[in-house]
């Protein structure tokens, strides 16, 4: 206990020399999709290097392969053969800060405000999730000793654009990054001030639609009728999908849906849910009923039962428009999917419903941009038992077990590649932070406990897995 409250000590003293090092790095806008200056993320690569190797790792470095974004490396590998390895995981890459007329404050030049937030794009995905262990660690040399485990780094730099290559450089890299226990520190938290470890992840399925029923533009009076309309026929299409409640029409969709155990539905039931708050936070503009299957509560809809959403929607705008039957229209369809579900199954499902006696007069076209399946974990044994354990101490409050209704691909394959090793994922995103979205946020009240959880969890970690072994 001494040695883990000098950490704290230390922690807490260099607090504030740890949020201007958080924003350094947010500063930096490492933005990783397609049509941003690859130089920003070489410069986002460095400056993780310099904050690794200011909190005591060794071996920090950029690593490479082929057609990827760099990705940093580093280790310390001190605490003993009899020790546990831990390998945490992060990412420095970020989102588009999208429309800058939305934002009260730029993107890219971090802002404190009065709400006991910090503003800006990444600090909450993922750059406290990084920072998070990085001034944990440096506390842990700070108070005259070293981490009480084997410690592995590894900061991607393409997780905003799906991971592409990180199997790849797991599986490349497989020796250097073999541990313990993975903590992947890049999810949420069931609300402000609630820690919570995330147990599932659904799957998704994206799929561009084509509707063509001409070569050319008509006039839609003299030609409508027995023509037929390319959008009109499309949204026609996309109605089959779904019925007004919300529940996929798509025969055998549900056929590999788990049903969950009574241990998982009363671990559900004890979750907190407030539906006004909720309505609150996704600005829902409606009182009626909450959308989707009818006889499961949100919780399940959210993270464990499969949704459909449309994200794209092509035609003509209607800026412009005029009075023509268009000879095509286009959409993406979002179809996530239950931890259990076989994405390429899902996918073959999907384009096949909407290939099967398409609309009169329009030619249908149907391709897969993505299938990636869902994961789940049974959050039982010493790894979990040390996450409860460090973050009720961390935050004062009971460690939730979530799920999340996004997608993850590259969790199943990380801890394959690894072993099958335990994967603890962490994170600070609450309800309000708008990860991926403007104004961004990051709560600095839980930034602190999660830095004071990380601690506890390396001291937790050490001691019960040293048992186990």
């Amino acid at each position: 206990m001494k040695a883990v409250d000098a950490v704290l000590s230390s922690l807490e003293r260099h607090f504030d020399a740890t949020l201007n090092e958080l924003i350094a790095l947010v500063r930096v806008p490492g933005i990783s999709a397609a049509g941003f200056p690859e130089l920003e993320l070489e410069r986002s690569a460095e400056s993780v290097v310099q904050s690794a190797r200011s909190s005591g790792l060794e071996h920090v470095e950029i690593l490479r392969i082929p057609d990827a974004h760099p990705y940093v490396v580093a280790d310390w590998l001190h605490a003993g053969d009899a020790a546990p390895t831990v390998l945490i995981y992060a990412h420095h890459d970020v989102q588009p800060p999208g429309r800058p007329e939305k934002w009260l404050s730029p993107a890219f030049e971090p802002t404190l405000r009065a709400d006991g937030r910090l503003y800006g794009r990444g600090v909450v995905d993922d750059k406290a999730g990084l920072m998070v262990h990085l001034a944990a660690l440096r506390a842990c040399f700070d108070a005259g000793g070293a981490p009480p485990l084997n410690v592995k780094l590894l900061v991607e730099g393409e997780e905003e654009i799906g991971s592409p290559h990180l199997e790849a450089f797991l599986r490349t890299y497989r020796e250097r990054l073999a541990a313990d226990v993975i903590v992947l520190s890049d999810t949420a938290n069931l609300d402000s001030g609630i820690p919570s470890l995330t147990t599932s992840l659904r799957g998704l399925v994206v799929v561009d639609v084509r509707v063509r029923a001409l070569d050319h533009p008509l006039h839609s009076g003299m030609w409508g009728g027995p023509v037929a309309d390319s959008a009109s026929a499309l949204v026609r299409l996309l109605a089959r999908l779904a019925d007004d409640r919300g529940v996929i029409q798509i025969p055998g969709l549900y056929d590999d849906v788990r049903t969950l155990s009574s241990e998982e539905r009363a671990r559900l039931a004890r979750l907190p849910f407030d539906e006004r708050a909720f309505r609150e936070q996704a600005g829902l503009l409606t009182s009626g009923a909450l959308a989707g299957e009818p006889g499961f509560t949100p919780y399940e809809r959210l993270w464990l039962r499969p949704s459909l959403a449309f994200t794209a929607l092509e035609g003509v705008p209607i800026a412009g428009s005029a009075n023509r039957l268009m000879e095509e229209a286009s959409a993406r369809v979002g179809l996530r999917l239950a931890p259990s579900q076989d994405a390429q199954r899902a996918a073959k499902l999907l384009t096949d419903f909407l290939q099967r006696a398409p609309p009169n007069g329009v030619v249908v076209e149907v391709t897969v941009e993505s299938a990636a399946s869902g994961w789940e974990t049974d959050p039982v044994g010493p790894a979990f038992d040390a996450a409860r354990t460090a973050l009720r101490a961390g935050f004062g409050h009971e460690l939730a077990f979530i799920g999340c209704g996004g997608s993850i691909p590259f969790v199943g394959p990380f801890a394959e590649v690894l072993g099958g090793v335990p994967a603890l994922l962490l994170g600070l995103e609450d309800p309000i932070c708008n990860a991926h979205g403007e104004n961004e946020s990051l709560n600095l009240d839980d930034f602190r406990k999660a830095a004071r959880s990380a601690v506890r969890l390396y001291f937790e970690l050490s001691a019960r897995m040293r048992m186990r072994a």
